[in-house]
């Protein structure tokens, strides 16, 4: 059987798209465009009235394109609004977020698939099935955590993710032993609330557990930490981020607003003095970290002033790069709620001021890094590498995908250009600092 994969939104749902990946190349699944496929699983997202219609539109497209598709649809909008879902055109099959994990084999069985001979060619049935270039990962996103319990007033994904389940360090070990099998060599780490990594698990344990067994028990793979809650990156994460260097100086810290009465609106357990506190320390220790931020502009009573203070906030801060989100009401949540709205066209000018910033916030950045060497990995055709502060750098033809090098940054732009020289294997520099000379 040929089937195609189609993920929305974050690097949770990258993670488990990649999984079905390997479960479906396992039993001998062809992987093809939508417009070839005979099953096509779509991994919707919601946190936006937008990603709703963004996969309302894929859905209606594929099954223009390619009638004879069967559409599985799972993911937070296959969740909440199973009635909307199930009337698009060519969908048989929803499975919700608390079954996601068992998606293929329930739609495998139901399709009367029952081993790899009778699925495809028989091939894929045993072994490692997934290497760096599958679904054009080079890097492997990991779920470790899934579910919230945090009550943002903004935000949905409780209601559609559940109560906070985090995998045990022995389990997620030896996942990491298994993809260094495999040929990878960076994995990223992603929870719906990573922070909250551990919490449920009996006995207890943290995210500073989990990361100190990865560096400890794992060997020659660059972790990347996924979106942090500020209040959880602690001064013990940092310190260990800084000083293992087997995790990349990357950090995404979640703002959302900097004007404190919006925050408490928000119902985000800090204030705008504490958020910036945590990013100066970042970068007192990681000189060259990048430091990523979500912000929400218009939410419910943002006032001008209020928006004008998160404006200067952004601006005077060491972020190196910003995801702007317009506010949408979500049913369901505090927030829709809340009264007066912002006017539609405040929000899209406001929204459209920020989005400056985040483009002179990662200008900035960019340019900082002329003139430095950063260790990095080697995507797609091998000309274009992701640095371990998360810089794309084009560099010249004659490298391989999924290749350790040294990059020369010698000029900015949106995309950097470079020069290498590979990094002899072995335990990878990234998170050295200064760093700027391996």
């Amino acid at each position: 059987m040929r089937y195609s994969v189609v993920t929305f939104g974050c690097r949770v749902n990258q993670a488990e798209s990649l999984r079905y990946e390997e479960d479906l190349r396992r039993r001998g699944g062809e992987a093809v465009s939508p417009e070839c496929a005979d099953l096509v699983v779509v991994n919707s997202c919601s946190v936006t009235a937008s990603a709703d219609q963004g996969t309302r539109q894929a859905i209606r497209r594929i099954a223009r394109d390619n009638p004879a598709a069967r559409i599985v649809v799972t993911g937070c909008y296959a969740t909440r609004r199973q009635d909307e879902v199930a009337t698009l055109p060519g969908v048989i099959r929803l499975i919700p977020n608390d079954e996601k994990d068992r998606l293929v084999s329930t739609v495998t069985s139901e399709l009367g698939v029952t081993s790899a001979e009778r699925f495809g060619k028989g091939e894929g049935s045993c072994g490692a099935v997934i290497e760096p270039g599958v679904a054009g990962r080079t890097a492997y996103s990991l779920r470790v955590q899934t579910g919230c319990e945090e009550r943002c007033t903004y935000c949905i994904i409780p209601s559609t993710r559940g109560r906070c389940r985090s995998r045990p360090i022995e389990a997620v070990v030896a996942e990491v032993v298994r993809l260094h099998g495999a040929g990878f060599k960076e994995v990223v780490l992603t929870g719906v609330h990573l922070g909250a990594y551990g919490r449920d698990l009996s006995p207890s344990a943290t995210l500073l557990d989990l990361l100190r067994a990865l560096a400890d028990r794992t060997a020659d793979i660059l972790f990347r930490i996924g979106s942090l809650e500020p209040m959880d990156c602690t001064p013990a994460v940092v310190d260990l981020v800084s000083r293992s260097g087997r995790f990349a100086p990357h950090f995404h810290l979640p703002l959302q607003h900097a004007a404190d009465p919006v925050l408490r609106a928000m119902r985000r357990p800090y204030t705008a003095d504490t958020y910036r506190r945590l990013v100066d320390g970042v970068r007192d220790r990681l000189a060259h970290a990048f430091i990523g931020s979500d912000v929400i502009v218009g939410f419910p009573r943002e006032s001008d002033a209020d928006f004008q203070v998160m404006a200067a906030f952004l601006q005077a801060s060491p972020l190196t790069g910003l995801h702007v989100f317009p506010y949408s009401d979500r049913p369901g949540t505090g927030a829709a709620r809340l009264a007066p709205k912002v006017p539609g066209n405040d929000v899209r000018r406001r929204t459209a001021a920020i989005r400056t910033v985040a483009h002179e916030l990662s200008r900035r950045f960019r340019d900082s890094q002329v003139g430095t060497v950063r260790p990095g990995l080697t995507l797609e055709d091998g000309t274009l590498v992701v640095t371990d502060n998360y810089l794309k750098v084009r560099i010249p033809p004659g490298r391989a995908r999924n290749d350790r090098v040294a990059v020369r940054i010698l000029s900015a732009g949106e995309t950097l250009a470079g020069t290498v020289r590979t990094v002899n294997e072995g335990p990878h520099p990234g998170g050295k600092e200064p760093g700027t000379r391996y």
